[in-house]
């Protein structure tokens, strides 16, 4: 199908519904309205195409930080789970409590937005793979500050003030590894979302670690 470029024509038809043939100035005026149109409709489509073409990739930064740290944020709740259950200190008990909801709930959103750009919440290659310079970062295939399954055992298995030190030696330990990766993320990433995640992982586990060593402090001590 033929589509006229003729902007005259354009004018004229416009105009015709009065049955008036337009002046000039009605005919730039109508021109102006049409290109309007025009511009608006073609804003339209570009506001749908390119979030998508925006989309981060199966390599990209973001993919590699949201699937490593859902990976990461679930041992963060798993020693939690550990601690809310078995700990006898009211204290602990809420900061392991607070810590598992808020990561699991992070995890959600994570997981969420690899669904939505239509990529696996895993990926092929190793982790750490998305930041640079990474070498070392990953120890016997644990990403940094994670337990290793010697010590979530040890964890299982004890009982008062020893199980009060070990999760929060261990969620210390956790908690700045977390930290360095999420930095990273804010560092590399261009998506308003994923730095916007991963600023607030670094402000609250910051803020956790503070109260992990006043609460370090009184195990110890008793």
């Amino acid at each position: 199908m033929t589509v006229s470029t003729d902007s005259d024509a354009v004018a004229e038809a416009a105009a015709s519904v009065n049955g008036n043939r337009p002046t000039r100035s009605r005919r730039t005026l109508l021109l102006v309205i049409a290109a309007l149109l025009v511009g608006t409709v073609l804003g339209v489509g570009i506001g749908v195409v390119v979030p998508h073409l925006r989309t981060p990739g199966d390599n990209s930064v973001e993919a590699g930080f949201l699937r490593d740290m859902s990976t990461h944020h679930a041992q963060a709740v798993e020693m939690s789970m550990i601690a809310h259950e078995k700990s006898a200190d009211p204290q602990i008990v809420y900061l392991a409590n607070d810590i598992a909801l808020t990561q699991h709930g992070q995890i959600g959103y994570m997981q969420a937005w690899l669904r939505d750009w239509h990529l696996s919440p895993t990926s092929s290659e190793q982790p750490m793979a998305w930041m640079p310079d990474s070498e070392g970062s990953v120890v016997n295939g644990l990403m940094p500050g994670m337990a290793t399954p010697e010590q979530l055992t040890a964890l299982r298995k004890a009982t008062g003030k020893d199980l009060d030190t070990q999760y929060l030696t261990l969620m210390r330990q956790h908690h700045l590894g977390g930290i360095h990766m999420a930095q990273e993320a804010v560092k590399l990433s261009d998506n308003d979302d994923v730095t916007w995640l991963a600023g607030t992982m670094v402000k609250s586990q910051q803020n956790e670690i503070a109260l992990i060593d006043d609460l370090l402090k009184k195990v110890q001590a008793s």
